[in-house]
């Protein structure tokens, strides 16, 4: 079964739209994450829905930040994206009159609705800014170990470090 890669996409966008960009395009943000225009706008339409982002239409607009990404946690970017499912794994859909199988899958089912618990807790102390620290982290030991320069484009979006952004 397929990963579903919309939470991870969307942080990787606010990230770069916080540390790279004042605003950004649909367009611009499908070629950064290699999906379509009209995905990416369903996508931040959930983002905008809950006050983390504002779009403007027409030139010049596009996706910008509304809050800090210091108000916003992995639970406000989760419920955002439509909480989509955390587990790969469960109980057998269908109801069975087998006892092994009514055993198996309510043991299955309370782990992951504690396991669904203690995430999602978890998920509302991370801040994406914690994320984005990181991020800066790393840029720092790359430019240290030679391996970057300060103002290269990222080679997915093209996006340049912007003056005045940390």
């Amino acid at each position: 079964m397929p990963r579903d890669l919309r939470m991870s996409r969307i942080l990787h966008v606010l990230i770069h739209m916080d540390r790279h960009v004042e605003r950004a395009t649909s367009e611009q943000i499908s070629k950064m994450i290699s999906t379509n225009p009209v995905v990416v706008r369903r996508l931040m339409g959930g983002l905008r829905d809950r006050g983390i982002v504002t779009s403007e239409k027409g030139h010049g607009g596009g996706w910008k930040l509304s809050r800090p990404l210091t108000e916003v946690t992995l639970r406000d970017v989760y419920d955002a994206v439509g909480a989509p499912p955390l587990f790969n794994i469960g109980p057998h859909a269908e109801p069975s009159e087998c006892l092994v199988e009514k055993a198996v899958d309510a043991q299955l089912d309370a782990s992951l609705s504690e396991a669904e618990v203690r995430l999602l807790a978890q998920f509302s102390t991370i801040s994406v800014e914690s994320l984005a620290r990181d991020f800066e982290d790393r840029f720092a030991r790359m430019q240290q170990d030679g391996r970057g320069a300060p103002n290269t484009p990222n080679p997915h979006t093209g996006f340049h470090r912007l003056a005045g952004k940390s």
